[in-house]
C-alpha cells in the first residue's frame, strides 16, 4: 500500500498532467467536432512563442531552483524559498510555463475546440499543486513567504 502512495505521488506530477491534457486538445483536434480552425501562419507562429516561451520559463526557474539547490518535485519540501531570478517575477515560473506550453499546443493542433481545456488546466495545477505547495512554504517559512506574496504575484 505505502508502496503505491509513493509511485502515486511520482507520477501526480504536472508535466504529467500537462501530457495528458495535451492528449485531450490534440484528440480533440483530430476529431475537428466542428471544422473550426484557427487557421494561417499566425497560429504556427503564435504556438512556436507560446511553446518557446513556456520551456524559457521552466528552464529559468530550474536552473534557479538547482543554483539554491532546492527541490523541483512539488510534492517534496523546499530547502530555501527561492526569490531570485525568475521567481522574482513569477512564484509559480514553470507552472505558468506549463499553461503557455498547452496553450501553444492548442494552437499547433489547430483545435479551436480545445481552448477551453488551458483554463481547466490552469484551475487544476493552482488547485492540485500550487495551494499545497503555498500552505508548506507558508508554514515553514511564515513572515519571509508572507513578504514574498506581498511583492511577487502568484502567475504574473
Amino acid at each position: 500500500m505505502e508502496d503505491d502512495k509513493a509511485l502515486l505521488k511520482w507520477i501526480d506530477i504536472p508535466p504529467v498532467w500537462l501530457a495528458l491534457f495535451a492528449t485531450a486538445a490534440w484528440l480533440i483536434g483530430r476529431a475537428d467536432l466542428w471544422s473550426l480552425s484557427f487557421g494561417g501562419a499566425w497560429s504556427d507562429f503564435a504556438a512556436g512563442l507560446l511553446i518557446g516561451g513556456g520551456l524559457l520559463l521552466m528552464l529559468l526557474a530550474v536552473v534557479e531552483m538547482r543554483k539554491w539547490r532546492t527541490t523541483v518535485i512539488p510534492h517534496r519540501e523546499a530547502s530555501h524559498l527561492v526569490q531570485s531570478g525568475i521567481f522574482s517575477r513569477s512564484r509559480n515560473p514553470i507552472y505558468l510555463g506549463d499553461v503557455l506550453v498547452l496553450a501553444g499546443l492548442v494552437l499547433r493542433f489547430d483545435a479551436p475546440e480545445a481552448l477551453a481545456l488551458v483554463p481547466v488546466f490552469f484551475w487544476w495545477i493552482e488547485r492540485h499543486f500550487i495551494l499545497a505547495e503555498e500552505d508548506r512554504l507558508r508554514r515553514k517559512y511564515r513572515a519571509e513567504f508572507a513578504r514574498y506574496c506581498e511583492k511577487t504575484r502568484r502567475w504574473l
